[in-house]
Parts: structure tokens; sequence; C-alpha cells
């Protein structure tokens, strides 16, 4: 499983989610682009698209996505706030079914 995790959270992320293989948006030099044409892009390499956006599923048509969703809703970007959350990011990241959105709460 491919997972593209969104510009918006800290990096240290990717290292609190381990035996996962993922790309952050700017490793892939996707930094600033929009949600429509990230979407467009991410599908064609990634299977979960990993966001703290919230409002992204009421902003794109997300029928028909090949790739899944996960929305992280945490009290900050900061990693602290995401470490408490990092076995349900894993299990939520594993569980993904493309075009589907799934929360995780702190």
């Amino acid at each position: 499983m491919r997972v593209l995790l969104d510009e918006s959270h800290p990096s240290g992320l990717k290292g609190l989610l381990q035996d996962l293989d993922i790309t952050t948006v700017p490793e892939r030099g996707w930094r600033g682009l929009k949600n429509g044409d990230l979407l467009a892009q991410a599908t064609q390499e990634f299977d979960v698209f990993l966001t703290a956006d919230q409002n992204l599923e009421y902003q794109q048509n997300l029928a028909g996505l090949s790739m899944a969703i996960v929305v992280l809703v945490a009290p900050s970007n900061r990693l602290e706030a995401y470490k408490p959350m990092a076995h349900r990011i894993t299990q939520a990241l594993q569980t993904a079914r493309a075009g589907v959105v799934t929360k995780v709460a702190a």
C-alpha cells in the first residue's frame, strides 16, 4: 500500500507510521498543488491520501476515486497531537478502501 502524506502534516508523522510506504507531497514535488490537481496526480501512484483537510470530501467529487482518503482530526497539526493516534492511524490506513473517506479523531 502506497500512502501520500499531505503537506499540512509535520514531517515527523512519517516516522511515527514506520511500517508503511509513505511519501510526502513535498518529496513528490507536488507542494502547492490545489486539492483537485493533487488528487488527480496522486490517484495514478498512491492507494491512500492522508490529510488533515476535513472539508476535502465536501470540496471535491470523490465518487469513483481509485484511492482512499484518511482524514486526521486532531487539536493541532503538531506532531505531539498525532503521537497518541499513531496506532489508530496505522489501522485506518491498512483498512482504507478506495473512494471512501475515513476519519481518525484524537
